[in-house]
């Protein structure tokens, strides 16, 4: 009876908004390893939008460069995980062929690698297929957002914020967290320029004048229970 070989992989889990959770994703791959004899290293998670780019997804940046470096395998549950934007998909698939590192699909069945080593033969036609069609899917979604919209606007409907509706603390510290947790440092005088609110809003990529908002109504607050 032969051995099983054992090999080095990761998981790669994505999710397009905060509210949902990878965890479906982790177990699913999680159990396709124990199966095939992967052994899983690392787990990279991240909620964000598949249609941004690479450059702006930490997590997928991560995991190439650590499955490259270490020699992994990386797993992931579907091709749209890896992005619904094809030019990125593909980006990420050259960087991966020209590093020998393999990819695997679980939804579709589909490797970079075959088990001898060799590329997939019909990877490419594949990938540009399945990456076209989560586009559509996108683009589809949009128009009937849209249509919607316009249709409730037209019946005299308003979309966003109720008029006069004002952002209380617990909202921030809800949807901010990290942000208020810095902002809690620096108003207590523990951090100094590089927790100015510009700087604040650039590393969490929200606009300034929130920041500005959320810094006002913190700072009232501490006055309040001094």
């Amino acid at each position: 009876m032969n051995a099983i070989i054992y090999q080095k992989s990761i998981i790669y889990a994505r999710v397009s908004t905060a509210i949902q959770d990878t965890d479906r994703q982790v177990i699913d791959l999680q159990n396709y390893a124990n199966v095939n004899g992967y052994i899983v290293e690392r787990i990279f998670t991240e909620k964000i939008s598949g249609a941004k780019k690479n450059s702006e997804r930490p997590a997928l940046m991560d995991a190439l460069e650590y499955a490259t470096k270490h020699k992994c395998t990386i797993l992931c549950s579907e091709l749209s995980r890896l992005g619904r934007n094809i030019d990125e998909i593909l980006k990420s698939i050259i960087f991966c062929k020209e590093n020998k590192t393999n990819v695997y699909f679980q939804k579709e069945q589909l490797s970079i690698f075959n088990a001898d080593g060799q590329e997939h033969p019909f990877l490419m036609i594949m990938i540009a297929t399945l990456g076209t069609c989560a586009k559509l899917e996108r683009e589809a979604i949009r128009f009937r957002m849209k249509s919607g919209y316009d249709k409730f606007r037209a019946e005299g409907g308003k979309v966003g914020r109720k008029t006069g509706y004002r952002m209380k603390l617990e909202d921030y510290d809800k949807k901010y967290p990290k942000l208020m947790a810095d902002l809690r440092l620096k108003l207590s005088g523990r951090k100094g320029k590089r927790y100015r609110n510009t700087s604040l809003a650039k590393r969490y990529k929200i606009n300034v004048s929130t920041v500005n908002a959320a810094a006002k109504i913190l700072s009232n607050s501490m006055l309040c229970t001094n």
